[in-house]
């Protein structure tokens, strides 16, 4: 993780948009994505480190998610990428598990976007 998603991540820790325990959870997703290879940075997943932290932090807050007109668009554009979309709904059933935010299906499918985005500029090393 480079030093800008460092700080983005100690921004929202330290501004309470969301609670610790949420920015933990999304620290450690990053760490875990990390530990497989993946180029995790600002450049890479800063969209995504804020889009979960604001997704899940929504949803504890009781606040509504919208369902989006384009998620059937975005579920056929995630159709190619079976290993993004098997990661989205893992860390949705984590998020769910140890947080208690259940993130409905459209922020599933916009959390696969950002992983296969992540998967696409960052292929993991291969196996030795």
């Amino acid at each position: 993780m480079d030093d800008q998603l460092a700080l983005r991540i100690q921004l929202f820790r330290e501004g309470g948009q969301v609670t610790p325990e949420v920015v933990d959870f999304v620290a450690a997703e990053l760490t875990a994505l990390e530990a497989e290879g993946r180029l995790v940075t600002e450049a890479t997943a800063g969209m995504l480190t804020s889009h979960l932290m604001m997704a899940i932090g929504r949803l504890l807050n009781g606040e509504p998610i919208e369902q989006f007109l384009t998620d059937d668009q975005v579920a056929a554009e995630l159709a190619d990428h079976p290993e993004a979309v098997a990661r989205a709904h893992a860390v949705a059933a984590r998020a769910e598990r140890e947080l208690g935010a259940a993130l409905p299906a459209s922020e599933v499918n916009f959390l696969g976007m950002h992983l296969a985005v992540l998967a696409r500029q960052s292929p993991p090393a291969p196996a030795s």
